[in-house]
């Protein structure tokens, strides 16, 4: 999708810019939430920058929002931002989406086909989750107070309730990222034709 430099700033600027709006987006639309479970969306527009800008355009984007987040920038969940987010338990989860955004560009670098469009966003989601969820349990354990008995099993139970909504999510990106592909199909540049002249 992405055709040549320009065009893949342009397009990792764009996702970086999706992915400040997902951050906060019940901020924005206070009816997503269900449940109490907050129903925001840097996870599918993670994967959807690794499935359509692929392994090096897609993990750009998620460093450009990283960058300008921890500038100062208030582009984080809760429209948070600055140098101070290191240290939260959640950062794992921004760094992920580096990660994450690689793995999706990286499965579906040969075929885009739905079956493999959507084994990436899965794994993604996977990545996502172990990645974050570490990050988080040795936050708790190292540099934050942890509550008693915490444990990795505990942080994983408190990820639990988010996990159906990013399964779904991963499979609404498959099934987006295929239409936009279909419509936007990669065009390939065609080599100059040159004539063959036979030695005399």
């Amino acid at each position: 999708m992405v055709k040549s430099p320009v065009h893949g700033m342009v397009l990792a600027s764009l996702f970086a810019a999706l992915m400040a709006i997902g951050a906060n987006i019940t901020s924005i639309v206070p009816i997503m939430v269900i449940g109490n479970i907050p129903i925001t969306l840097q996870t599918v527009v993670c994967i959807l920058a690794g499935l359509l800008l692929g392994k090096k355009w897609g993990p750009i984007a998620m460093v450009i929002y990283a960058l300008i987040g921890l500038a100062g920038m208030p582009v984080f969940a809760q429209w948070s931002g600055g140098i101070r987010v290191f240290v939260s338990p959640t950062f794992g989860f921004i760094l992920s989406y580096i990660a994450t955004a690689w793995v999706a560009g990286v499965i579906t670098e040969k075929k885009k086909t739905y079956p493999i469009l959507l084994t990436a966003a899965v794994i993604g989601t996977v990545v996502n989750y172990v990645l974050g969820t570490s990050w988080l349990y040795a936050a708790y354990k190292i540099w934050l107070s942890a509550p008693e008995g915490f444990s990795y099993w505990m942080a994983w139970l408190w990820m639990l309730p988010f996990v159906p909504k990013d399964l779904i999510l991963a499979v609404v990106a498959a099934l987006v990222s295929q239409k936009v592909l279909q419509a936007f199909p990669q065009t390939r540049t065609k080599k100059p034709f040159v004539e063959n002249r036979k030695a005399i």
